[in-house]
């Protein structure tokens, strides 16, 4: 693939994104553009391409076409003579170490406490423990947790322990934040305090790109909400618009079928 030209103007910029698994086609020719601060949301049904879409953001996924840039730069390839090489192993995760990932289901680790599940990626980038972990209260206390840095995931419920992943993924000072379905595997009344905090990021400037069901909220913070079916981009624009006025008719059954 030829080199594209890059453009720091956007945290995010994809083009012509597609992703197949086998004989099924998941995502079909993305093209989409998150600005520095903004608050995209992506909804659709299940099985649209919408954590797909995340995965390859920061490369946990490799797109068979296209590309993603964040910040100005191609994850996963950088250009060479005119085209696109992959990058090492050692280039990607420095580039996702930029990149922070908030997953459906915590992925904590179990054996850690909340203040060590935080700090061991900025550990691992060469942060001394003591600093690591002074940032990791400061962090838990930002969520909503303070004094709860000696708690292990296992005492804590699952809205306090995805508001510790929250936090894992600000200690990496990212320049985006990805949320794949950040409630979807909450008790409804643990909801809340997920969201609050995910709005309180909105507020303070956090570049986001949230996939989440959640159409009340998407109303609120988003700056943008894409409806994806099919692995296409079917419908975007100011959640206004497309939460209260879809164009499309199928954006209309989608969102009449979920409230």
């Amino acid at each position: 693939m030829s080199a594209p030209e890059v453009d720091a103007a956007q945290a995010v910029r994809i083009r012509g994104l597609a992703k197949s698994f086998g004989a099924t086609s998941v995502l079909q020719g993305i093209d989409l553009d998150v600005a520095e601060g903004e608050v995209t949301v992506v909804i659709g049904p299940s099985g649209s391409g919408k954590s797909t879409l995340l995965r390859c953001v920061n490369h946990l996924e490799r797109p068979d076409a296209g590309f993603v840039e964040v910040s100005g730069e191609i994850i996963g390839y950088r250009p060479v003579g005119g085209r696109l090489r992959e990058r090492s192993a050692r280039e990607v995760a420095r580039q996702r170490s930029h990149i922070g990932m908030v997953f459906q289901q915590f992925n904590l680790f179990g054996h850690l406490t909340a203040a060590q599940n935080i700090a061991e990626g900025p550990i691992a980038a060469g942060i001394p423990r003591a600093q690591a972990l002074a940032a990791a209260s400061d962090l838990l206390t930002r969520v909503g947790l303070g004094g709860r840095d000696g708690t292990y995931p296992s005492q804590l419920s699952g809205g306090q322990c995805q508001r510790v992943a929250i936090a894992r993924a600000l200690a990496q000072k990212p320049r985006i934040i990805l949320f794949d379905e950040p409630t979807s595997a909450l008790d409804p009344e643990l909801v809340g305090d997920v969201l609050s905090v995910i709005r309180d990021l909105a507020h303070d400037g956090m570049t986001m790109l949230i996939v989440t069901h959640e159409l009340g909220f998407a109303r609120e913070v988003a700056d943008t909400v894409v409806f994806v079916d099919g692995g296409r981009i079917v419908e975007s624009g100011h959640p206004r618009t497309v939460l209260s006025a879809p164009a499309h008719e199928r954006t209309r059954a989608f969102i009449s079928a979920v409230l």
